[in-house]
C-alpha cells in the first residue's frame, strides 16, 4: 500500500496492451428493478443501442434486466402490450425502441417506457443523432430511463479517468486515459515513459489536472480535453503532487515541498498565485474540496498516524475527522456533502471507508486488502476505487453505498489504477 511519506510510490504494472476496460457484474443486489429491454425495431443497429441500455441499468445495480430468451413477445407499439404476459415474467417495466435512419449517417432514436404494474406508458423520448454517436444515444436513454424510475439523474453519459502503464522493449509506457463510464471508447490523452497519477477532473468536465514525472521531477500539468493543450501548473523542486479542483473552477488545491515540507495549498488556475493553507512540521497531502468551497480534507499524520482533517481555507481552522484504525488517508466528499469516501487501513488491511458527516459514523464498503483511491459518481450513489484482484492485477471496482452491487472493471493482460469518475458533463 502507498505510503503517506511519499505520494508517488506506484505498484508494480505489467500488461502488453492497451485495451478498452472489460466490466463484470460480481455482485448484484437483491433488490434490483427488473425491467424489459426490448429490441429496437427497423435497424441493423438496434440489438447494439438495447444492449447498451441494458447493460447500462445493470451496470448500476439498481436494475435487473431480462435475459434475451425472457422476452417472449416482441410488442411494436403500447397496444401489442400484454402485460399479463411482462406479469409472470417478473418484469416491473418494460421499454420499446426504435432507430430510423433520416439521412446519410442521421438516424432517429425513439424510446417509450411503461409500467408493468400500472399498465401505462410512463415516458415517451425521440432524439435525432448521428452514425458515430449511437452508443452516446443509448447511454443517454439509460439516463433518462433510470431518472424516470428512481428520481435520480443517471451517470451512463459521464466518464472516467484512470492510469494504465504497458510493459514495452525497453521500459514502461504509461498512460491516462478516459473511458466511457462503462469502459468503451477509451482515449489516450497523455502517454510517457514516467509515471503518470492522480487525475482530478474540472468541475465542467472539459479539463484534467495531473501529475507527471515525464521531466524527472514531479509536475502538475491541467489538460484541455477539446484543444488537445496542457499547461504546466506547477514543477517546484520536491513534491509536487495530489491536484483537485475547486468546485467553481477557479482554483486547485495542491501538495508541495518547495518549503522544506509538504503542505497544503491552493492555487489560482488563471493567475498561478499560491496560498499556504496548512502550517505544521507534519506530512500534509490529499486535499480535497468541501463542495462549498470553502474548507479542505487531507491527510496528515500530525496525531502521530495518517488521518483526516479539514481546514476552512479562510480562518485555517483545523478539525480532526478520524480517529479509527491504523490509516485513514484519501478522502473526497460526495456533491451532496452527505458523504466522505476514504481508504481506511488495518494491520495491512485497507479498505474503502464511508463517513456519513452528519452522524460522523462511518463503515466499510469494500473488502481489502488493497483498496484505494476512491472517487464518487456524480450522482452519489456510487464509489468507483481501486484495488488487486487475486492474479495481483490492477483492476478498478464500483460498488454501491451499501455494498450491495460491486462491478469489476478489468483491464486485460494488465493493470489499472488512479480512477476519477468525472462530473455530468453538459
Amino acid at each position: 500500500m502507498k505510503k503517506i511519506v511519499y505520494l508517488f510510490l506506484l505498484l508494480s504494472f505489467n500488461h502488453n496492451v492497451w485495451p478498452e476496460v472489460v466490466v463484470t457484474i460480481t455482485k448484484s443486489s437483491d433488490s434490483a428493478i427488473p425491467i424489459a429491454i426490448l429490441p429496437f425495431a427497423n435497424n441493423i443497429e438496434y440489438t447494439k443501442i438495447a444492449k447498451v441500455v441494458s447493460d447500462d441499468l445493470m451496470l448500476s445495480g439498481q436494475f435487473k434486466a431480462l435475459e434475451q430468451e425472457q422476452l417472449i413477445e416482441k410488442p411494436k407499439n403500447a397496444a401489442e402490450i400484454n402485460y399479463s404476459t411482462w406479469r409472470l415474467l417478473a418484469a416491473d417495466y418494460l421499454t420499446i425502441g426504435s432507430l430510423n435512419e433520416t439521412g446519410i449517417g442521421r438516424y432517429e432514436i425513439s424510446i417509450k417506457l411503461f409500467s408493468v404494474n400500472d399498465q401505462k406508458q410512463i415516458m415517451s423520448l425521440t432524439l435525432p443523432i448521428l452514425e458515430g454517436e449511437l452508443r452516446s444515444g443509448g447511454h443517454y436513454l439509460a439516463d433518462k430511463i433510470y431518472e424516470k424510475i428512481t428520481g435520480i439523474k443517471g451517470v451512463f453519459s459521464t466518464k472516467i479517468a484512470y492510469v494504465t502503464a504497458t510493459q514495452i522493449s525497453g521500459g514502461i509506457e504509461y498512460q491516462l486515459l478516459v473511458a466511457d463510464a462503462d469502459g468503451k471508447n477509451a482515449q489516450a490523452l497523455v502517454t510517457s515513459k514516467q509515471p503518470l497519477l492522480s487525475p482530478s477532473w474540472s468541475p465542467r468536465g472539459d479539463k484534467l489536472a495531473y501529475v507527471s514525472f515525464e521531466k524527472g521531477n514531479s509536475a502538475i500539468y491541467i489538460q484541455n480535453l477539446s484543444t488537445g493543450q496542457r499547461e504546466l501548473m506547477s514543477g517546484f523542486k520536491g513534491i509536487n503532487s495530489a491536484p483537485a479542483f475547486s468546485p467553481d473552477g477557479t482554483k486547485i488545491a495542491l501538495t508541495l515541498s518547495k518549503s522544506g515540507n509538504p503542505e497544503i495549498y491552493t492555487m489560482d488556475v488563471f493567475s498561478k498565485h499560491l496560498t499556504q493553507i496548512s502550517k505544521s512540521w507534519s506530512i500534509d497531502t490529499e486535499p480535497s474540496w468541501t463542495p462549498d468551497g470553502k474548507s479542505l480534507v487531507f491527510t496528515s499524520d500530525r496525531g502521530g498516524k495518517p488521518n483526516l482533517y479539514q481546514i476552512d481555507v479562510d480562518s485555517l481552522k483545523v478539525k480532526r475527522l478520524t480517529f479509527d484504525g491504523d490509516y485513514n488517508a484519501g478522502a473526497g466528499f460526495s456533491s451532496d456533502g452527505e458523504y466522505i469516501c476514504y481508504v481506511q487501513g488495518n494491520k495491512n488491511n485497507y479498505k474503502i471507508n464511508l463517513r456519513h458527516n452528519k452522524s460522523e459514523t462511518s463503515q466499510p464498503i469494500s473488502n481489502g486488502p488493497l483498496d484505494e483511491s476512491p472517487t464518487f459518481a456524480p450522482n452519489n450513489n456510487m464509489v468507483l476505487y481501486a484495488t488487486k484482484n487475486m492474479k495481483g492485477e490492477g483492476i478498478l471496482i464500483s460498488t454501491s453505498l451499501d455494498g450491495s452491487t460491486k462491478n469489476q472493471l478489468v483491464v486485460s493482460n494488465g493493470h489499472i489504477k488512479d480512477p476519477a469518475w468525472s462530473p455530468v458533463i453538459n
